[in-house]
This record gives structure tokens, C-alpha cells and sequence, in this order.
């Protein structure tokens, strides 16, 4: 590893390495250079440095002896007194990588009154320990306490891995811990692998969708990751659940925060596409008011819910929240039925985990078919209209 250094005894502050360097990160304190994040040692300020007092150091990196650290912890966010759905998620992954290693998974509980209860019921799916944080000074999360618990159990019991919900909570708060151990962070995964050597594959799309990124902390522990809602399995429920909640000390120190609440305002939570058990998604192949019409009345027909791709959100038929995609949401429904969709691995990585997925689109090469379990190659205003006859019919006939 390359580390640009000053020798202070050398530098009289000059100055010139400063001009010289193009992307501003010298800077001149108390007389001496000082290199900031910004250097990306490109070297021309040990090439103009007057008195070589600028020069490149080939470091050491040190790696990390991996058998200290073991397990799989999974942070439980809570959101109105009640556990994110994604939680359940994150211990079911986690509970197929601790099998091939022989790991155990524990949850980090933070919150206030009424944390140890909610976290209690995390042990019937086989988590072995939860470690409990509970304090009036944590019932609101702030981003700097919760690191600063994070850090504390981490730095006590040394896990291998440490899995956290993409949320607006866990995008937050994922990257400060990672800072503070000086390790890695891959966010929005949606697949992971445990290799025998305790090495976490974290997979996510990554160049726009265009590939899909498999990531490796070799060196470091432990290991970050966020993981998107919807993408994995929930866990199950076990027999004879073993688990135990351990009550964990919080300090002055760890809740000192710089951050005042003055006003906690619930919005009211309105059912996403990603909570919905069919959808009807409509691509740029819909093209008018016509087809959308049909697409909406087959999801009503349903009693599903329409969402959009990308292209038909920025045409304004949808809004964000209805967008299936990298750039949307991620949806896991028993049944999804494309209209027009090309299926550009920016939609497909968001929805591939459906349990029934039925495509419509008039081109045969279109790359959703290698998605899709049922392919329809037709045209939407054709196809579309005979199954919403198709559904109605069989309305009547149960009716009857």
C-alpha cells in the first residue's frame, strides 16, 4: 500500500507542492504542508518539492487474523415500536451463511422502552443471542448514539459480519461504523456468499445494472453490508428455539449526541408496491393513455396494484414510489405480470425473486422471456384485453 508522506523537518512551508498539486490537496498549516483526503498521488508535488521533502512510502497492509472474529450479527431496526420487516429477511440469509462455516447469528437491539420485549421475539428464529441496548435516550434513533452502540458491541464480541437493511436508517448509519473500524461497506446487496475461509461475496448490480459486482473484504474485519428489502427469504420459525437476550450497559458517553429532536412526526405509512402480492407492471411498450387503461383495469381485475419501469415513471405515468428497479423498489410478489417491459437487468434484478412471473411483449427477442416462467409474445393490446375477458369470466361463473 503507497502512502504520500512530508517530512516536517525538510518542509518550510513554501508552498510549491501546494501549487503543484492539481487536485488541492496540500494544504499549508502552521508553516508546514499537511496532505488531505483529496491526494491521489499522482506525485507531481514530490516532483516540484524544492527540498524533497515530499516522497512516496510503500506501507505494510495488515491483515487481519480472521479466527478472532466469528458470527453473524444483523441489526434490528425498529420503526414506530414495531421491527422492520427487512430484519426478519436479514437473520434468514443469515442463518444459510453461519451454516457453512459454522457460525452462530445474534441481533443488536437499540431503542427504548420496550426494546427487550420487542427483541424477545426475534429468538424464535433461531437467533443464539440478542444484545440489548435499552435506554430512554435511544427511543429516537440519532445517527451518531446509534453508532457509537454498534461500536461497543463490535468491539466486544468481534463478529465476522455484520448485515444491516437498506433502509433510510441502515444507508445512514452503515457507513459511519465501517469509518470507525476502518473497514469495508457494500451497499444495496442483493445476494451474498460465505466462502469456507469466512470471506463474505457480497453481489450487487453496480455500472448502472450493466454487471453484477461480486465485492470481498480480505484484510479487514468485519464485514459490512446493507441489503435490500425483498430480496431475500424471511426467516422460519424453529422448533426449539435456544437463543438468549443479553442485557448490555449504556453509558453517558455512549449517548452523548450533537443532535437535538425537537418534534418526532409518525407520516402515515401507505401500502407499497413492495407489500403487494400482484402487480401489474407497465414498460415503454404501453406507449399511450389506451394501453395504460388496460393495464390498470387487468390489476383491478387482479386485485393487484400497477407499477412502472423507469422510463414510464420519467414520462409521468407513475410516481418514484411505483417504480420497480435499482433506481425504485424491490418486489417480491406471488404474481407479476409485464406489459411491454424490455427487461434491462436494472428492472429484472428488482423483481426476479417473484414466485410467478407471466411476460407480454410482441418481441420474441425481448430479455425479459429469460426471465419470465410464462411468456406471452403478442401484442399488450391484444393479449391484455382477452385476459381481463378471461378473469371476468371465471367472476361470473364463481358467482354463480
Amino acid at each position: 500500500m503507497k502512502q504520500l508522506t512530508i517530512d516536517t523537518g525538510l518542509c518550510n512551508g513554501c508552498g510549491v507542492c501546494r501549487e503543484a498539486c492539481p487536485f488541492q490537496a496540500i494544504e499549508i498549516i502552521e508553516e508546514k504542508a499537511r496532505v488531505n483526503a483529496a491526494c491521489k498521488m499522482c506525485k507531481a508535488c514530490v516532483k516540484a518539492c524544492p527540498r524533497t521533502a515530499v516522497h512516496i512510502e510503500e506501507t505494510e497492509d495488515k491483515k487481519v487474523d480472521k479466527s478472532q472474529w466469528n458470527d453473524i450479527f444483523v441489526f434490528m431496526e425498529q420503526s414506530n415500536g414495531k421491527i422492520h420487516p427487512c430484519v426478519y429477511e436479514l437473520i434468514g440469509e443469515a442463518l444459510k451463511l453461519a451454516e457453512n462455516v459454522g457460525f452462530d447469528v445474534c441481533v443488536i437491539a437499540a431503542g427504548g422502552e420496550g426494546t427487550a420485549k420487542n427483541a424477545e421475539k426475534l429468538l424464535k428464529y433461531g437467533v443464539k443471542k440478542v444484545f440489548v441496548y435499552e435506554a430512554e435516550a435511544l427511543e429516537d434513533f440519532r445517527v451518531d448514539t446509534y453508532t457509537n452502540v454498534m461500536e461497543d458491541v463490535i468491539k466486544t464480541y468481534k463478529p465476522s459480519v455484520v448485515l444491516i437493511g437498506a433502509t433510510s436508517v441502515g444507508r445512514s448509519l452503515a457507513p459511519r461504523i465501517s469509518a470507525r473500524f476502518h473497514t469495508g461497506l457494500t451497499a444495496d446487496c442483493t445476494s451474498l456468499q460465505m466462502r469456507e475461509n469466512t470471506d463474505l461475496v457480497q453481489i450487487r448490480p453496480a455500472f448502472g445494472g450493466n454487471i453484477m459486482a461480486q465485492i470481498l473484504i480480505q484484510n479487514h474485519r468485519p464485514q459490512f453490508a446493507t441489503v435490500r428489502y425483498k430480496v431475500m427469504d424471511r426467516a422460519k420459525k424453529v422448533e426449539h428455539p435456544d437463543g438468549c437476550l443479553i442485557m448490555c450497559d449504556v453509558t453517558d458517553e455512549m449517548v452523548k449526541s450533537g443532535i437535538e429532536i425537537l418534534e418526532t412526526r409518525i407520516p402515515q405509512q401507505k401500502e407499497g408496491i413492495e407489500d403487494a402480492d400482484i402487480l401489474v407492471a407497465a414498460g415503454r411498450g404501453v406507449k399511450s393513455q389506451n394501453g395504460m387503461k388496460l393495464v390498470k383495469e387487468l390489476a383491478e381485475q387482479l386485485g393487484g396494484r400497477v407499477a412502472y419501469t423507469r422510463p414510464m415513471v420519467e414520462a409521468g405515468y407513475g410516481t418514484a414510489s411505483e417504480q420497480i428497479g435499482l433506481s425504485g423498489r424491490t418486489v417480491k410478489p406471488k404474481l407479476i405480470i409485464t406489459c411491454g417491459v424490455s427487461g434491462a437487468i436494472q428492472f429484472t434484478s428488482a423483481m426476479n425473486q417473484a414466485e410467478c412471473i407471466v411476460a407480454i411483449n410482441q418481441d420474441p427477442d425481448a430479455p425479459i422471456f429469460k426471465t419470465a416462467h410464462y411468456c406471452i409474445v403478442d401484442d399488450l393490446n391484444q393479449a391484455v384485453p382477452a385476459l381481463i375477458e378471461q378473469l371476468k369470466s371465471i367472476a361470473e361463473n364463481e358467482e354463480v
